[in-house]
């Protein structure tokens, strides 16, 4: 996937957008899976990485996983040999883990799917994913993937928010994907999901495409904080935005040594600039300091 349409986090103001995740009366829960895959989804493996990063943040414990056998070419995606703290070698297969964590203060708890998008039989696997998602009483589903794109990495990240769901699109103000071509495995399970009845949305980071190796802490970044909107539940990015503002001075850097890429960086600036005038909108201020009340309301004893 190349192509980037749909809501992103930088747009002017428009409708005000409904909640992701409606209200449920006390003492209910509910639940939802996020899921990323590593490979042709995850640029600079911003979105496994994510997951990756809020799982261990909340303590996530494995609850299930999907068998390798039925679904990897181990000659394209192959098994690792670690050693462990007594020096044993293990070898370690590919495979889809699911973990289950509890956002901390709130009552949604969170499924994390993570592994690396399946060689074979697709269809099996997704439906192998809903039988899971269906035992653990998922409620919305929300699919994590990043793209290459012409952006320049001293601007906001920008991620595009989609849905195939009519009347979730509407009450989100969200638009449909215009996108034709290829897919991926989020792709596929997007549909699914639908079919399935389950709401679901999909999050693609754009990565700027001159620094696409991993990581891409900045694009980790972005995607935290949408995942942290839809949820409606605060994140401790700290250290993330730590490492992403080293990763953009570090980019800084290695751009002023070339000037070719230093005139290129410079050209995707001044689009990316006349194209987001004004700036700063009404909506991204309204957010950010949504988002700031909140960590704030969360530190004090």
């Amino acid at each position: 996937m190349n192509s980037f349409e749909g809501d992103t986090a930088e747009q002017g103001a428009g409708p005000e957008r409904e909640r992701f995740l409606q209200p449920v009366a006390d003492g209910q829960r509910i639940t939802v899976m996020l899921a990323a895959f590593e490979g042709w989804n995850d640029a600079g493996e911003a979105a496994s990485d994510s997951l990756r990063y809020l799982n261990k943040l909340w303590g996530g414990k494995k609850v299930a996983s999907i068998d390798a056998d039925e679904y990897y070419d181990f000659q394209f995606t192959r098994p690792t040999v670690r050693r462990n703290a007594a020096g044993e070698r293990k070898i370690k297969w590919p495979s889809t883990r699911i973990y289950k964590a509890s956002a901390p203060s709130s009552n949604v708890d969170v499924i994390f799917v993570q592994g690396t998008e399946p060689s074979y039989k697709w269809r099996a696997y997704t439906a192998e994913l809903l039988v899971h998602a269906e035992a653990l009483n998922v409620d919305y589903v929300v699919l994590v993937g990043a793209l290459l794109a012409d952006v320049p990495h001293s601007r906001p990240i920008p991620v595009s928010t989609s849905s195939d769901d009519a009347p979730l699109r509407e009450r989100m103000n969200l638009e449909a994907s215009q996108y034709e071509g290829p897919v991926g495995i989020v792709g596929v399970l997007s549909e699914v999901a639908l079919l399935a009845g389950i709401p679901t949305v999909s999050l693609w980071a754009a990565v700027p495409h001159y620094v696409a190796q991993a990581p891409s802490p900045k694009a980790q970044l972005a995607l935290l904080h949408r995942i942290e909107e839809l949820l409606q539940v605060p994140l401790d990015t700290h250290e993330l935005a730590e490492e992403a503002d080293a990763w953009e001075r570090g980019v800084d850097e290695l751009a002023t040594e070339d000037p070719e890429i230093a005139a290129y960086v410079r050209q995707l600036e001044e689009a990316k600039d006349t194209a987001d005038l004004p700036e700063a909108s009404g909506e991204s201020i309204a957010r950010e300091f949504e988002r700031y009340l909140k960590r704030r309301g969360q530190d004090r004893p």
